[in-house]
């Protein structure tokens, strides 16, 4: 072979790799660009639009600051509708037992989101959001100079408590074994604003309630605090629901809940961080 055909053969096959490199290169390209472009339509089909409305149902004691956050979420996402059933742990955990349509549970105890976890009706594991607890709640000024839980046990006082079945009424009776008293209340209530409706009407002169109800009562009421509150402290666990209608607009409410703004909200209002 002549030196100028082997020189040519050269040629060829170096001209033939840089083709293979260069469609070698094309198709790395190609490659990339439809993997950023399938990762960018991947993100946005993750990210659901939060619309239509959200329910939550959520103890008593959560009625201002759930409120509150409630009017952040609308604001957060155009179009939205927080709506909120207030009440006693136990009967909501029994309504959303028996069906009753909702997003999300929050509970003011452990013992309650334990009702609806056990019939298979929260969505995942309850988280544990806040944590709250108990003061003794007097007229203004605290007129018959309660100092202590023992000094609900005089005679004449008339005291009422919440029922023994909801959060606050478990956690009242813990507080007065720790202090080894026994109370009979005028009335047990159904909520802890129930209960603390009775002395701002003046038809009981105290309640055992949660701290974060005497705060949101302003004026209108006293706290005295007492030490047996510490051996009753309740946990309050938020959950999303099986049956959730809004599962998007449930998992966006609970992450504000459980955000920095959310706790800010919620230890603003007197709730202990968990």
């Amino acid at each position: 072979m002549t030196r100028t055909a082997r020189r040519t053969r050269r040629t060829h096959r170096t001209l033939r790799a840089a083709g293979a490199g260069a469609a070698a290169l094309l198709a790395l390209s190609a490659c990339s660009s439809a993997g950023s472009g399938s990762s960018d339509s991947s993100d946005s089909s993750s990210a659901e639009r939060v619309s239509g409305t959200v329910t939550v149902f959520a103890a008593a004691s959560l009625k201002e600051s759930f409120t509150t956050l409630g009017e952040r979420f609308e604001k957060e996402h155009p179009g939205t509708k927080v709506t909120f059933s207030f009440g006693g742990s136990d009967s909501l955990a029994a309504s959303i037992t028996g069906g009753a349509p909702a997003d999300v549970f929050a509970s003011a105890s452990p013992k309650t989101m334990k009702i609806v976890t056990d019939a298979g009706d929260a969505s995942g594991t309850p988280a544990t959001f806040v944590r709250n607890e108990l003061e003794i709640a007097t007229l203004p000024g605290n007129p018959d100079k309660i100092a202590s839980l023992k000094d609900l046990t005089g005679p004449g006082l008339k005291v009422v408590l919440c029922d023994k079945e909801v959060p606050c009424g478990a956690a009242a009776q813990k507080a007065l074994d720790a202090a080894g008293l026994k109370l009979t209340p005028v009335s047990y209530e159904q909520d802890v604003k129930a209960a603390l409706t009775k002395v701002r009407l003046k038809e009981a002169d105290a309640a055992v309630v949660y701290r974060t109800d005497v705060r949101a009562a302003g004026d209108k009421v006293e706290g005295v605090e007492f030490p047996e509150s510490a051996d009753a402290v309740n946990d309050y666990p938020i959950a999303a629901l099986k049956d959730a209608q809004n599962a998007a607009g449930a998992k966006a409410f609970i992450a504000l809940v459980r955000s920095a703004e959310g706790r800010r909200v919620l230890t603003g209002a007197g709730f202990l961080k968990p």
